[in-house]
């Protein structure tokens, strides 16, 4: 080694050690700009959607609209996009796409009743079904940050579906009901033919976003979400398969849900970090879902 006893001249000999290194880095960083393709853009996150609570028994329904509650994908339309309420965009056909509306609208794509699973595999592909499609209805039951009360908005709505023209998208009816026991009534009608349940919406109510009291579901039974956070293994006759799902509800109840899975959920059940929705009757003292059933994955796409 060569010895640079010169303080100054080994200050120089550093600082033009350390550019020279520096302006390699620089390099280094130009040349792979131009090799490394750019980073796709962030997917967006979820659209601001309007979420049910439960219906209260014995509340009157006077000021509320009441619907069916269909089993069908939840999809927000822009006037560009269909998108799922995860916020990933739908790959719908065109054919599909074009007659759609310059408005905003939000509702559910929809097959008939019991046929979830169908839709949902028919609307996840990621090259769609033009001819499958067309068995395809889109219940509009919203106009996204459009003024005027819930009831005012439907009117609106209406006129947009009479005027686009086309059976595939349809308003869904909203009517008021006159008592608890008109309500029940309709509710019963509405499952003895297959359907879910009933959607109420106040009549007065502005378009807000988010879990709230302005929207309500009716069901024979209680229903929520929750994600699944283990596998319990089971026992006797189900040795070697999952007995029980270990679930967490969103607000931090950790529980199990072991009946209503089918044979095949058995053998592959829903995997850690998947959303499941369940259905239940009512609360345990503990404050957990009482015989908590699993119905199916969470559609969130």
């Amino acid at each position: 080694m060569i010895a640079i006893p010169h303080p100054a001249l080994r200050r120089r000999l550093l600082l033009a050690g350390a550019a020279f290194a520096l302006g390699r880095a620089a390099d280094a960083l130009r040349i792979a700009a131009l090799t490394v393709p750019a980073v796709a853009a962030a997917r967006p996150g979820p659209p601001p959607l309007l979420l049910a609570r439960d219906w209260q028994p014995g509340t009157d329904p006077d000021g509320w609209l009441v619907s069916e509650k269909f089993d069908g994908v939840r999809a927000l339309w822009d006037g560009t996009r269909l998108r799922f309420r995860s916020g990933r965009e739908m790959a719908a056909p065109r054919s599909f796409l074009k007659r759609l509306p310059a408005e905003p609208l939000d509702g559910e794509l929809w097959l008939a009743r019991g046929r979830f699973d169908a839709l949902s595999g028919l609307v996840r592909r990621a090259e769609p079904d033009d001819a499958a499609w067309q068995g395809l209805s889109y219940l509009v039951f919203e106009l996204p940050d459009a003024p005027g009360s819930f009831a005012q908005r439907s009117a609106t709505l209406q006129r947009i579906v009479q005027r686009v023209g086309w059976a595939g998208l349809q308003a869904v009816e909203q009517r008021p009901v006159a008592s608890t026991a008109a309500l029940q009534a309709r509710l019963d009608a509405v499952v003895r033919e297959g359907g879910e349940g009933l959607m109420l919406h106040r009549a007065d109510a502005p378009y807000v976003t988010g879990r709230s009291e302005w929207l309500r579901k009716l069901k024979p039974q209680d229903d929520a979400e929750a994600v699944v956070i283990g596998h319990r293994p089971g026992r006797g006759a189900l040795a070697g398969q999952t007995g029980a799902l270990q679930v967490r509800a969103d607000d931090g109840r950790r529980f199990d849900v072991g009946s209503g899975l089918a044979d095949a959920q058995r053998r592959q059940p829903p995997a850690i970090g998947a959303r499941i929705t369940y259905a239940y009757r009512g609360l345990t003292p503990n404050g957990l879902p009482r015989f908590a059933s699993f119905v199916r994955e969470a559609p969130m796409f």
